[in-house]
């Protein structure tokens, strides 16, 4: 990209980036708390594997996947929650590829849910 075609946006450089992206990230979350209940759950359903896997006898390794699975359905839900938004924000109206995007991102967390459930199934009875 030229001089002449920098975004606007990106002034910032060095600490006043870094500054700046945790803020639009803290933003982010807060939003998500707020308005998305499907992260919410997320966010408990993690709570709460992390509460049984430190009552758990399990080594470091597995504490490790086992966190990084639930971290992971957190994140899926953040973007699934992204793409929900951007798709209600260009249209409300019913469209084919309006509904192909919200279903590939519900299908994105179902298979996320799908691996935490795997991964407590081969700690525990493996």
């Amino acid at each position: 990209m030229q001089e002449t075609e920098k975004s606007p946006f990106k002034g910032k450089t060095g600490m006043g980036r870094i500054a700046n992206a945790l803020g639009y990230s803290m933003d982010g979350l807060k939003a998500a708390w707020t308005h998305e209940a499907a992260f919410r759950q997320v966010c408990l359903l993690a709570v709460v594997g992390a509460g049984v896997m430190l009552w758990l006898p399990l080594p470091s390794v597995s504490r490790m996947i086992l966190l990084f699975a639930h971290l992971f359905s957190i994140v899926v839900e953040l973007i699934n929650s992204a793409v929900e938004a951007a798709v209600d924000h260009t249209s409300l109206n019913e469209h084919p590829l309006a509904k192909r995007a919200k279903d590939l991102g519900s299908a994105a967390q179902f298979v996320s849910l799908v691996n935490i459930a795997a991964v407590w199934l081969v700690l525990l009875f493996a």
